[in-house]
């Protein structure tokens, strides 16, 4: 599709995306103060568990001011179409959303009225777009839960969205912050020579199969290495992933995904002073303040082309392994997905 047929395509979508219902409503519980508002969030998708823990977290009575004061306060439960494992779960999430003190919409455009930021962790990649675009037509700062899309011309459609409507977004993996990043970014190690990490990379049919769980590991990966990955070659068996990238400065990094045993999240990072092991996994609430403070400034903490690069990684090992294993050009295949629609 023509640049100028996705543009029309993305203002067609917006505007059927704000007719989007879901039967059934609930009356809300939660009321703001005056002061409180501009901090409502809401909330795409209760397919997930992340939803739950995400609103848990935000509306904590305890939690102070660690999340600057932001509350989920609406949500629109529907997410995915095509996974039932997690489809038949929104009813059993929906309820305990509300009981978080949330009121449950049943439109796009009922919830888009009610908040002055959104949250969209609907578990499937392939209905990102379609909910993403009415929010970035609203003006309405987002923050897409992972997998960003369910395939990377979409990928390139959302960012492509924020940019027509201006309004910011971002999408990010929890993992990013895991312990350790801080001090390697600090230069702990000095310049990072190369990376090797791991994470789960179990596989879902509708999704490329990094997209889907092998993308936190990645992430994990290029929070380390940087962008400037240039090439990437796959090695596949139906219990383990082995992806080697190769930077556009020589450097290496390789990404294990783990099917078989345990399954854990980590890595270790190769430094001109040092090496050092990744420490551990502390859960979401680092992401979560990266978010509030996305929703105060506008300023993303992770850049769209960084978060583009992090998939077109992922969709060359698809193709690294649909073709026996040979190494694959991540232009080349950003280029492909830029030209798709």
């Amino acid at each position: 599709m023509k640049n100028s047929d996705r543009r029309s395509f993305i203002k067609k979508t917006a505007l059927a995306g704000m007719g989007l219902g879901l039967a059934g409503t609930s009356s809300g519980m939660y009321e703001m103060s005056d002061k409180e508002k501009g901090k409502r969030v809401g909330m795409i998708g209760l397919d997930t568990g992340h939803s739950v823990a995400f609103t848990k977290s935000l509306n904590d009575p305890l939690a102070g001011d660690k999340y600057g004061g932001y509350k989920v306060v609406a949500a629109y439960p529907k997410g995915t179409d095509n996974i039932e494992e997690w489809k038949k779960r929104i009813p059993e999430f929906t309820e305990e959303i509300k009981n978080q003190g949330v009121e449950i919409v049943n439109s796009m455009e009922q919830l888009l009225e009610k908040v002055d930021v959104v949250l969209l962790t609907c578990i499937d990649g392939n209905k990102h777009l379609e909910q993403a675009l009415p929010v970035l037509k609203a003006g309405k700062r987002l923050f897409i839960d992972k997998p960003f899309a369910g395939t990377l011309s979409d990928a390139y459609a959302i960012v492509e969205a924020s940019k027509h409507y201006n309004v910011p977004m971002f999408s990010s993996s929890s993992l990013r912050y895991i312990d350790g990043v801080k001090e390697i970014a600090a230069g702990e190690i000095g310049k990072i020579i190369g990376a090797e990490t791991y994470s789960p990379a179990h596989i879902e049919e509708h999704h490329p199969d990094l997209f889907w769980y092998g993308v936190h590991g990645v992430e994990i990966l290029f929070t380390i290495m940087g962008t400037g990955c240039k090439s990437v070659k796959r090695t596949f068996t139906e219990n383990t992933d082995v992806v080697v990238g190769i930077w556009d400065d020589d450097r290496i990094g390789c990404y294990r995904g783990i099917r078989e045993g345990k399954g854990s999240y980590g890595g270790t990072v190769f430094g001109e002073k040092g090496i050092t092991v990744l420490g551990k996994y502390t859960g979401y609430n680092p992401l979560l303040e990266k978010i509030t403070e996305f929703y105060d400034t506008g300023i993303v903490p992770v850049s769209t082309d960084e978060t583009l690069e992090i998939f077109a990684f992922m969709q060359a090992a698809e193709e690294s392994k649909n073709r026996g294993g040979i190494s694959i050009d991540i232009e080349s295949v950003m280029q492909k997905a830029k030209t798709k629609r």
